[in-house]
């Protein structure tokens, strides 16, 4: 029995980039929000498209809240972080290695028993300490980074700056709906049953279901959020730490994601 073959192809992705480059290469392109998307051609091109930072960025750790007296007797709640050792430098990628430019910065060092044998071989490639934390900065441009390269928070960024933190919040467990959705509750008296119960949630015949996205009780916090355009007010280079004004997300000790906040027309281009 003869089987048929099915060919798609995709006039808009071929092109001569395209044809020149190995099969399997991903690419990955700049765009607003980080999303995956697959296009298939006579050669299978994965194209991945994902955001790009405003600038190089470091992690640190929650310490806790307080209040900072400005110059005019101002007071300002800031959030102080502190930074342990890391913030190296343990591998550059570059379009032509691994399809994207990135830096991937290690923080927070733990004994090497902590971590298995390919973290560990990874590691003294790039002649570093051993670090509990990798992430990746995807930048426009990678020149002037080298491997086992420290980044130093006070030459990064200055006081006046505003940066983008992204942290794990606070889990609070499974939560009713005025907790977590802030509902409001039912009569106490007049012989009310429903204090605090979710009430009706669709109706019965139409459209015979509950709709997705529905807010009810549920598991609450211990999401992964950024919070933007925070201000740097003070950098103390003597006890290592930095203070952001407002709340950061998690509890003291959560690790902490410090990027560059992107602005349009400052260091994103308004188009």
């Amino acid at each position: 029995m003869a089987m048929a073959m099915a060919v798609v192809s995709f006039p808009s992705l071929l092109n001569k980039s395209t044809l020149s480059s190995s099969l399997f290469t991903p690419t990955f392109l700049p765009a607003k929000s980080s999303s995956l998307v697959i296009k298939s051609s006579p050669k299978t091109r994965f194209v991945v498209s994902a955001s790009m930072e405003a600038g190089i960025g470091v992690m640190g750790s929650k310490l806790g809240m307080m209040s900072f007296f400005e110059d005019d007797g101002t007071v300002v709640p800031v959030t102080v972080v502190g930074f342990r050792e890391g913030n190296i430098v343990t591998q550059i990628k570059t379009l032509a290695t691994d399809g994207y430019d990135a830096v991937q910065i290690g923080y927070r060092r733990l004994r090497d028993k902590k971590l298995t044998k390919p973290e560990m071989g990874h590691l003294q490639k790039a002649g570093t300490i051993p670090m509990r934390h990798l992430q990746e900065f995807r930048l426009v441009n990678v020149e002037g980074f080298e491997t086992n390269q420290k980044l130093v928070f006070d030459e990064i960024f200055k006081e006046g700056d505003f940066v983008d933190v992204a942290g794990t919040t606070i889990g609070k467990g499974f939560q009713g709906g005025i907790k977590r959705h802030n509902f409001k509750r039912g009569q106490m008296t007049h012989g009310s049953k429903s204090h605090r119960a979710l009430g009706s949630i669709g109706a019965g015949t139409t459209p015979g279901r509950v709709y997705k996205g529905k807010k009810m009780p549920g598991r609450m916090g211990g999401t992964r959020t950024k919070i933007r355009k925070l201000k740097i007010v003070k950098v103390d280079k003597e006890l290592n730490v930095v203070m952001i004004k407002g709340a950061l997300p998690g509890k003291p000790g959560n690790l902490l994601r410090i990027t560059p906040a992107k602005i349009v027309g400052v260091n994103i281009p308004k188009s």
